[in-house]
């Protein structure tokens, strides 16, 4: 059984009189430990997938399950919980609260869980020291670099060791040096730590990092070919 199996998914959208649909019947598995890139045309419905699969949105026809749940099923409460313990979320725009420091953003997602004051501060030390941020704990977002604060966004969407993290375009407003750094930072988790990441990019470069590389064209899942493969990665189309 994959770690996360989508399903038939289908997610539908009004704006006004119309309706959009970018995903169309979309089945997907990920294995526990892998590390999926995701591209595809403004609008084909790679964020929305993410958001499915992190439980964040619902889907209009079809399941997803993680770790055997299907978690479409689950209630609005249930599915706050769910998401808490289970998905961490990196965004491209860091989405960090201002008036936090590093650290107390960091352990904002552990005040949803049972866990002693004790054993936040240890998760929050050990992520943070894994990001290279220690001593950046007690600054604030404006103190830091824009690299910094995607690091610190990292860390949060870690700290409560989730079963799958989603990354939606976590370069995409970062320079060419600060995006590698980033890069280097989120193969170091899959490899070394077995995170199970999923990440959307519009960058050919970026996707290439990944073991597994996936396009969405007009609501369908693509797996390129070998040779496309390759030319994804050389920074092709």
């Amino acid at each position: 059984m994959a770690l996360v199996e989508v399903r038939g998914v289908t997610k539908t959208f009004k704006k006004g009189e119309h309706e959009i649909t970018p995903l169309k019947e979309v089945s997907l598995d990920v294995e526990k430990g892998d590390f999926v890139s995701l591209m595809g045309a403004s609008g084909s419905g790679k964020s929305t997938l993410l958001n499915l699969i992190a439980g964040i949105d619902r889907p209009t026809a079809g399941q997803v399950f993680v770790y055997g749940e299907d978690i479409t099923r689950l209630s609005r409460t249930k599915l706050a919980y769910w998401r808490a313990a289970n998905a961490g979320y990196i965004f491209q725009t860091h989405n960090l609260i201002p008036v936090l420091t590093a650290w107390e953003n960091v352990e904002m997602p552990l005040l949803l869980l049972p866990l002693s004051s004790a054993e936040r501060r240890k998760r929050v030390g050990i992520v943070l020291e894994a990001v290279g941020l220690t001593d950046r704990a007690h600054h604030y977002p404006r103190q830091l670099s824009g690299g910094q604060e995607q690091r610190v966004g990292i860390a949060r969407a870690i700290v409560a060791n989730p079963t799958v993290v989603v990354a939606d375009e976590p370069t995409g407003d970062l320079d060419g040096e600060t995006t590698e750094q980033v890069l280097e930072l989120l193969v170091r988790l899959n490899q070394e730590l077995g995170t199970t990441l999923l990440m959307v990019t519009h960058d050919p470069h970026a996707a290439g990092i990944a073991r597994r590389k996936l396009r969405l064209e007009k609501g369908k899942l693509i797996e390129p070919e070998p040779v496309l493969r390759a030319a994804i990665a050389a920074g092709g189309n």
